[in-house]
């Protein structure tokens, strides 16, 4: 699935990213902090200008559960939109998968538009929707966060609010790196 060497690339960059940030590797990672360093604006769909109430309504009503976050590129300036409908934790995660398209220099689809009121949707590139979770995962929760939360908290729902993230991307996140297995080993 990902070349080799991909999932420990992105264990190293999440930890450099915390340095930047002045974090130490095990410390919750602000999206909108990370954002910020990068220079990239984000959005509620509420700040969009122009944007008509029922527009606001059906992205945030309806049609909430077609979408999670857009990013949009003029030039070097970038743009992220976020459904503000989501959780914080999902808000976390979509935001840091966006950031990551960028930050893995994933071309966006160029999506042609016009006046009429026609909803395009652009291809997905599986294999960087794929790269873009994954890189997403480690930002938010690298291996010594993963560490820091099974020797700090008896309970993993409040880690993953104090990380800001869903439970469901922890436990993930804890079996997928081998933290869960290392850690049960670890108490026989």
């Amino acid at each position: 699935m990902f070349e080799r060497g991909f999932k420990s690339w992105c264990e190293k960059l999440a930890v450099e990213v915390r340095k930047e940030l002045r974090l130490k590797p095990h410390e919750r990672l602000d999206p909108y902090a990370l954002a910020r360093h990068l220079q990239i604006r984000v959005w509620n769909v509420e700040d969009v200008p122009g944007l008509t109430s029922e527009s606001k309504d059906l992205l945030l009503g309806p049609g909430s559960s077609d979408w999670s976050a857009v990013t949009l590129v003029d030039g070097h300036k970038k743009l992220i939109i976020l459904n503000s409908s989501h959780s914080s934790g999902r808000l976390s995660n979509d935001l840091a998968h966006e950031l990551a398209h960028i930050i893995l220099d994933h071309v966006p689809e160029e999506v042609a538009m016009n006046n009429a009121d026609i909803s395009l949707r652009p291809r997905v590139d599986m294999l960087q929707e794929q790269q873009a979770d994954w890189l997403a995962g480690s930002l938010l929760l690298p291996r010594p966060a993963l560490i820091h939360i099974k020797k700090t908290f008896t309970d993993l729902q409040v880690a993953a609010v104090e990380y800001c993230v869903s439970r469901r991307l922890l436990d993930y996140r804890m079996s997928v790196t081998g933290v869960r297995s290392q850690f049960s080993t670890a108490s026989t």
